[in-house]
């Protein structure tokens, strides 16, 4: 670690850095032109997301915030955080007494507020009334991630299970069977799409006799997955101008708030 200066809060640990360096190294580590450390880099992007700071109000004892956006974009193109998040949930779910790939996933969406930012690319949730985009997301039966991707917020659930049942069987190698979503994935539309990638699709309802806050049966893991994403300030509204460029850091996220790599350790 850096002892140039204090460490921040969102600096990535020892434990998690020396699990996840094999995947950032896109070219050797003695490279010449590198200037900056990886694992400094690293850092700075954590604390971009974890604070919701602006790329150029990134702190002075960091690296310039110019060289920690090439290297997150770098990064982020070549994919290197989903392998991370897929080989980190296997590990863990063998950890955790289970198979290395679930059999059974949870659905849903989450509409995120437009900023001038995100503007552009933004639609109008009637349901939700926000002007934004929406992120659909998908996570196993222990809360981690399998796959996501971000549409305008006008976007149709039913509309988005097709992509969103498809991502989830290249995640896993068509290992999922059932997939659980609220009431508004009903109807023979969201249904076929899922049967198309072999999922069966199945409706989480409300009891009839509903007073007041219910927690539903398995639908309350992806809410709290979107929970735990709104720790980090950068991703409460959409900040970002590219949509891939939010999906990325909600990838992110998954393992820095879950501290994932640690609770491998702890488990070894």
């Amino acid at each position: 670690m850096n002892t140039a200066r204090k460490p921040y809060p969102s600096d990535i640990s020892d434990e998690e850095w020396s699990l996840i360096v094999p995947y950032l190294l896109l070219m050797k580590e003695d490279a010449e032109q590198r200037h900056h450390d990886l694992r400094d880099l690293l850092n700075g992007l954590r604390y971009m997301i974890r604070y919701g700071i602006a790329w150029r109000t990134m702190p002075n004892d960091l690296p310039p915030w110019t060289a920690v956006y090439q290297q997150s974009r770098r990064w982020m193109e070549a994919g290197c955080f989903e392998a991370v998040v897929h080989d980190l949930r296997a590990v863990l779910r063998l950890a955790a007494g289970k198979q290395a790939e679930p059999t059974t996933a949870i659905i849903d969406s989450r509409t995120l507020r437009s900023t001038p930012e995100s503007g552009s690319r933004a639609g109008y949730d009637g349901a939700k009334r926000k002007n934004g985009s929406k992120l659909h997301m998908a996570v196993d039966t222990l809360g981690h991630l399998l796959a996501l991707h971000v549409t305008p917020a006008n976007r149709d659930d039913r509309g988005e299970v097709g992509p969103l049942t498809e991502a989830i069987q290249q995640a896993t190698d068509g290992s999922v069977e059932l997939a659980w979503a609220d009431q508004g994935y009903t109807g023979s539309k969201a249904a076929k799409a899922a049967e198309e990638q072999d999922i069966t699709l199945e409706i989480v309802r409300l009891p009839r006799a509903k007073r007041g806050f219910v927690l539903l049966p398995r639908r309350w893991i992806v809410e709290r997955s979107f929970a735990w994403a709104t720790r980090c300030r950068r991703l409460v509204k959409d900040y970002e101008r590219c949509a891939s460029t939010l999906a990325a850091m909600h990838t992110i996220a998954g393992f820095m708030l879950k501290n994932a790599a640690s609770l491998l350790c702890q488990s070894a």
